[in-house]
């Protein structure tokens, strides 16, 4: 893995921003991968600044995000779909039809996974991957277990998940759903380019573990250490752990 230390959350979000951008341009129809919650916020703002600025075209690109709350309806105010539109789709000039999610509101749960595996599958597969990481080491909504699964599936999400998605939930809890609908982590793996962004020191000790430990369903970021193209993009507190980094 590439590992990249930033003096701060913003200076990397602003570097991820222009990093993505550049790839749209190089390659117009780019098929993207995205994460939700709070690590990609930064990154989203400044995209939609970038497409203000008229220094990011996103017409033509395609992307699909990694999971949605099961249960959720799109016009959720809860649901990921509806953050996404809040922090960027609504601000930018992707093409609606060029846009994948998860409907967590499906009323078959396998067969929504499977058609969502399909239309990636049919869209070549991700050519970039932005990724955020989970402080018990999860990526998308594959959490740490006994094992993991390859395809898209239904994911029970862990306390501590719950926990870091309550903020769209009125920084409560309970009211975050028990489980999820997520890409497994053979999509991930596959994508021929990832970028991953963590935060702050809670994200200290899954950064390490994913680095540094063996490769295990216990982390399920480990498994990246498999892949041949990822940075590791970190601030100072949540690369504490991380043996030999030198901030840039």
């Amino acid at each position: 893995m590439n590992l990249r230390v930033f003096s701060s959350e913003k200076e990397a979000a602003e570097a991820c921003a222009a990093r993505l951008a550049e790839a749209v341009r190089l390659q117009p129809d780019l098929v993207l991968g995205l994460p939700t919650g709070r690590t990609p916020l930064n990154v989203y703002r400044e995209l939609v600044a970038l497409t203000r600025r008229g220094g990011l075209d996103l017409s033509r690109v395609v992307t699909f995000n990694l999971d949605e709350f099961l249960g959720l309806p799109p016009e959720d105010a809860g649901s990921f779909r509806a953050y996404m539109e809040r922090h960027l789709f609504h601000h930018v000039n992707l093409a609606p039809e060029r846009i994948h999610f998860l409907d967590g509101s499906a009323e078959d749960a396998e067969a929504e996974c499977a058609r969502y595996d399909a239309a990636l599958a049919a869209a070549g597969g991700l050519d970039l991957l932005l990724l955020g990481i989970g402080p018990n080491g999860h990526i998308a909504f594959n959490e740490p277990g006994e094992s993991l699964v390859a395809s898209c599936h239904r994911a029970r999400l862990s306390r501590e998940t719950r926990l870091a998605n309550a903020m769209l939930f009125g920084d409560d809890p309970s009211r975050v759903p028990m489980a999820a609908l997520t890409l497994g982590v053979s999509s991930i793996l596959q994508a021929r380019r990832v970028v991953l962004l963590a935060f702050g020191a809670s994200k200290a000790a899954a950064v390490t573990a994913m680095l540094h430990g063996p490769v295990t369903p216990h982390c399920p970021a480990s498994f990246l250490q498999l892949h041949r193209d990822v940075e590791v993009w970190l601030d100072e507190p949540a690369a504490r752990g991380v043996r030999h980094h030198r901030p840039r």
